[in-house]
């Protein structure tokens, strides 16, 4: 299998903790994942204050960061989203802000750098062109060995117009002529979290880009208002791997819960090695044993219907209290992650994640 595999932490709502962040790139290594990015959208810095100094702890956690992705032996990127730029004139007073970015991630040691324009104002005359100055002028001026720029519409999913605008005409071809050729594309599928993906499809979007899709994949991904009310743990299915034929990579958009996406992600591996002969019940039997306990993975098979089907408005407060008893007696066990994904659990049935429309709305 030569798909590069890897996480992007592209999610709204609570990030990881550094430690967990640490702890997934020996993860990742062991398990055939070739990089980590960076890219939660509750940093600002990244994001909507781009235009504001870089905060020097920030950049010192992240170099510390890529330090620590390099010795394991993957590759560490990050997820840039210089919010609206396109909207003023890309004069010599923004690229000056622009530059102070870049300057910091080449001295973080960036090897993948996502220039991210999802999310934001779409309708525009000119917004392809726009866009592309600015990619192209970043890339001129990074020392990454990779650039992705995600579009501001990164599917064929209606949704997008209905949030962001029509999509002016003739922008993926432009953006397909005009982008330099050494910059990837993400792409999310049919759907912005698409169930299944198709070579048809992959092949089609190919085409349209003018190059590969770098797969922006959101499953397990569960940050929004609704989806944060559920635990996304069935096993990966729809992915065959001869998409990665049609792919420049496949990054994995996981849940706000670290230790419980490792299972998930398992099965993804588990699925690209497999092929054909691939079973989804045994790899999530034995990804959630690998990642907890024989035990507890028994345990969360069971529960499967009530973290993905019930979700928290649907499941009872007796039922939340009996789950938050059941995960209770592993918070103290130290076999592989089985501790933190009790704790994930059971924060998780207590509402701690939960993503309000208002923060989705201001991250």
């Amino acid at each position: 299998m030569n798909t590069q595999l890897g996480v992007i932490e592209g999610f709204y709502g609570e990030p990881w903790s550094w430690g967990e962040r640490a702890d997934y790139a020996g993860f990742l290594k062991k398990h055939g994942f070739s990089f980590y990015i960076y890219a939660p959208k509750a940093d600002g810095y990244m994001r909507k204050k781009w235009r504001e100094p870089f905060p020097k702890t920030l950049e010192e956690k992240l170099t510390k960061l890529s330090s620590q992705c390099h010795s394991a032996g993957i590759e560490f990127g990050v997820g840039f989203s210089p919010y609206e730029i396109y909207l003023s004139p890309f004069d010599l007073e923004v690229k000056k802000l622009l530059q102070n970015r870049v300057d910091a991630f080449n001295r973080i040691g960036v090897d993948k750098f996502g220039i991210l324009m999802d999310d934001m104002k779409g309708d525009l005359p000119g917004l392809a062109e726009r866009q592309i100055e600015v990619v192209n002028w970043i890339a001129a001026r990074s020392k990454a060995k990779q650039f992705v720029f995600c579009p501001t519409y990164y599917s064929l999913d209606p949704v997008l117009e209905k949030l962001f605008g029509k999509m002016p005409e003739g922008y993926f071809e432009r953006l397909g002529t005009e982008l330099d050729k050494k910059v990837s594309m993400f792409w999310t599928g049919e759907q912005v979290c698409s169930k299944a993906y198709s070579e048809e499809h992959l092949r089609s979007t190919a085409q349209k880009l003018g190059r590969k899709p770098l797969l922006w994949d959101n499953y397990p991904v569960n940050d929004g208002p609704r989806m944060c009310k559920f635990l996304h743990l069935r096993p990966m299915t729809g992915r065959p791997p001869e998409i990665g034929n049609w792919l420049a990579g496949h990054a994995v958009n996981p849940m706000n819960q670290a230790a419980l996406s490792k299972i998930v992600l398992l099965t993804l591996r588990a699925g690209y090695e497999a092929g054909a002969a691939y079973n989804p019940d045994k790899a999530f039997r034995k990804a959630a044993g690998m990642v907890t306990c024989h035990e507890m993975a028994l345990q969360l098979e069971r529960d499967l219907p009530a973290f993905m089907d019930k979700g928290l408005d649907v499941l009872t407060g007796e039922e939340k209290e009996s789950l938050k008893a059941d995960y209770a007696v592993f918070l103290e066990s130290r076999e592989n992650d089985t501790g933190k994904a009790a704790r994930e659990v059971i924060d998780w049935l207590s509402g701690r994640y939960n993503v309000t429309k208002d923060l989705f709305l201001t991250q």
